[in-house]
């Protein structure tokens, strides 16, 4: 796996990498090298050979930094120097770059396929706001429908359930298989918290644009028949409350992905990654009495699941605590 070093001048560096974690979750061979007031460029460079030195795979750096020509960057560049043909360094760094570099090493090996990767995207999360400072972008999820979109409706390439909604597994995995031009969010919980619903803009791979909005502005758009034809969309749902909501407004969801729900007080836990309480099983039912299929998998690679037999082991586990 290739290793990342993050670098830059003050704590920034250790603020992204916790911020990081909490999208992408805590990630192996990554470390934060900071500039203090005090240190000067040797310090900084016996850092990050330090940190280098913990690496598995010592052979594919990369390092990204906060201002190109800054001493981190410096410091970063003199060490490439006997490694130009497997190191390298991005300057500018920003959240949505290290989410992206997080996911682009689960499937690409070298530190240049990685930073080639990931300028697009660090570019793309660049914004501001009023919106006619910047060049005028159509956004028909967000701010409704436009006369610019084709006739049609969406096509829905996966509906899941997944309490974490937009990580790892939703980025590279799902995404890659079922390539979507969009990813919605649907939760009217999410829609109402601006932190969460700019991670989760900026945790979206590159080349698809991620939306988050309520139950009822799904349905809305579910309806549209004019202005989203040939839109790939990827629902993603916390709970199976906000599906059933969703699929009883009209939302035409054929087959829900389950792949993810955390356990909480007073739930079961069948398996490892699924804990259901009364009020989940019994959503899963009425889902079912929709039509509406279950494929349980945490990624696509894993072998599907029985949902009716998950139910009864988390409905027989749910009765003996009674």
């Amino acid at each position: 796996m290739v290793g990342i070093i993050i670098a830059s001048h003050g704590e920034f560096a250790n603020g992204l990498l916790q911020s990081g974690a909490m999208i992408f979750g805590e990630q192996e061979n990554v470390k934060a090298v900071t500039l203090q007031p005090s240190e000067g460029p040797d310090d900084v460079k016996a850092k990050m050979e330090q940190a280098i030195a913990t690496f598995d795979n010592q052979d594919q750096v990369l390092f990204l930094v906060d201002l190109w020509g800054g001493t981190p960057f410096n410091q970063a560049n003199s060490l490439i120097e006997a490694h130009k043909d497997s190191w390298a360094i991005v300057a500018g760094m920003n959240l949505a770059m290290l989410i992206e570099a997080y996911a682009s090493r689960l499937s690409m090996e070298t530190a240049h396929e990685i930073a080639a990767q990931i300028i697009g995207t660090a570019k793309e999360a660049v914004k501001v706001k009023p919106e006619q400072l910047e060049p005028a972008t159509t956004d028909t999820v967000a701010a409704g429908p436009s006369t610019t979109g084709a006739p049609g409706q969406f096509e829905y390439v996966l509906a899941r359930v997944d309490s974490r909604l937009l990580h790892g597994q939703v980025a590279t995995a799902w995404t890659k298989n079922t390539l979507p031009t969009r990813i919605i969010v649907v939760s009217d919980v999410v829609a109402k918290d601006e932190l969460r619903k700019k991670l989760i803009q900026q945790a979206a791979p590159s080349g698809v644009k991620a939306h988050v909005v309520p139950i009822a502005k799904m349905i809305e758009l579910a309806k549209d028949d004019q202005h989203f034809g040939g839109q790939r969309a990827l629902l993603l749902f916390e709970n199976p409350q906000d599906v059933l909501r969703a699929v009883e407004g009209g939302v035409p969801l054929e087959t829900i992905n389950v792949g993810s729900m955390a356990h909480s007080l007073g739930k079961v836990q069948p398996n490892k990654v699924l804990a259901f309480d009364q009020d989940d099983i019994d959503t899963f039912k009425k889902l079912k009495a929709f039509g509406v299929n279950f494929d349980v998998r945490k990624v696509p690679s894993d072998s599907k699941g029985n949902m009716d037999e998950i139910l009864r082991r988390a409905q027989a586990e749910l009765d003996k605590q009674k």
